[in-house]
């Protein structure tokens, strides 16, 4: 039997254009981002389609309009008949993924989203926080330079466990400026700065937190209707307030990626669709499982492809 896992990015996939091909093929992608501009007043689908990147890419820009993608290109999929047994999402991802499986409405969904990457610009303004993906180096390693450098007073810490030899730091730009450093003279084989604007999933979020709460707290929000795998302890979660914890805890807590994945392929899934733009998601699933069928979908040719191959799926 197929079973079939939605999964959708998080920040750093942005890009100017994305969705491009939908909302000009079809009026029903259009009201995403319409409802989304509705939503939070502000020309999303402007930004969206036509950028600037800079601007496209502060988190509070970057947040909704991942979303209002994710969510779209989700919904082409359930329109043509293509199911999830399961939905998980990286990060901000992740909440692309309680849209998908009923836990919020798309409304709530880019609300939240852009009101949490205020909180977290808040917590740690633009340029003084900063994540970098390091390449090819033990955990427990990693770990020990970052625990060091932030015990110097350069605050630095793991925040994102993607797959084998790929771990994401995150914190105050000199503490990953040091780390960088450091991880590359301990054996790293890169250490690749990221385009976000904030050091996400790391301690430096925690003011960001209560904020986020009482948000949460002002949604109406319900169990899930598709099993989801929460961020912070790679599980299938289901009970609305149980989700409502964790994604309080995921805004400083490490992005369990790799332990997610593998908490799906252990649940029987054979397929993971990635919706959102690009393929980073894809790439980090084949690393931890070659065999899994990846289909990433981000324009109308990939979501062709993917009908197309479902006609054989029992």
């Amino acid at each position: 039997m197929t079973k079939v896992a939605f999964i959708f990015p998080g920040q750093g996939s942005q890009s100017v254009g994305m969705g491009k091909e939908f909302v000009e093929t079809q009026v029903e992608s259009m009201k995403f981002l319409e409802q989304a501009d509705r939503v939070l007043d502000l020309q999303l689908s402007k930004l969206i389609l036509e950028g600037p990147q800079d601007e496209l890419t502060l988190t509070y820009n970057a947040q909704p309009a991942l979303l209002t993608v994710g969510s779209l290109i989700a919904s082409r999929l359930v329109e043509e008949g293509i199911t999830p047994t399961y939905t998980a999402g990286h990060s901000l991802g992740e909440y692309t993924a309680l849209v998908a499986s009923g836990v919020m409405s798309f409304e709530d969904g880019v609300s939240v989203v852009h009101k949490r990457g205020l909180y977290m610009n808040e917590a740690v303004p633009a340029g003084e926080g900063a994540m970098a993906a390091i390449l090819g180096l033990d955990g427990q390693k990693l770990k020990e330079v970052t625990d060091a450098i932030t015990a110097d007073g350069f605050a630095v810490q793991p925040a994102n466990l993607n797959c084998p030899g790929q771990i994401v730091i995150s914190g105050t730009k000199a503490g990953v400026e040091k780390a960088c450093i450091q991880l590359k003279e301990a054996g790293a084989k890169r250490a690749i700065p990221l385009d976000v604007s904030g050091p996400f999933h790391s301690s430096l979020m925690k003011p960001a937190a209560d904020k986020l709460r009482a948000t949460l707290d002002g949604v109406e929000m319900e169990d899930a209707s598709i099993p989801v795998i929460a961020n912070v302890n790679a599980s299938v979660v289901n009970d609305r307030d149980d989700i409502k914890e964790l994604l309080v805890e995921q805004l400083y807590s490490p992005v369990l990626w790799e332990d997610s994945v593998r908490m799906l392929l252990e649940l029987g899934v054979t397929h993971f669709i990635e919706c959102g733009p690009g393929k980073v998601l894809s790439g980090l699933v084949k690393k931890i499982d070659r065999s899994v069928t990846v289909l990433p979908v981000y324009d109308e040719e990939t979501l062709q492809t993917v009908i197309e191959a479902s006609k054989g799926w029992s």
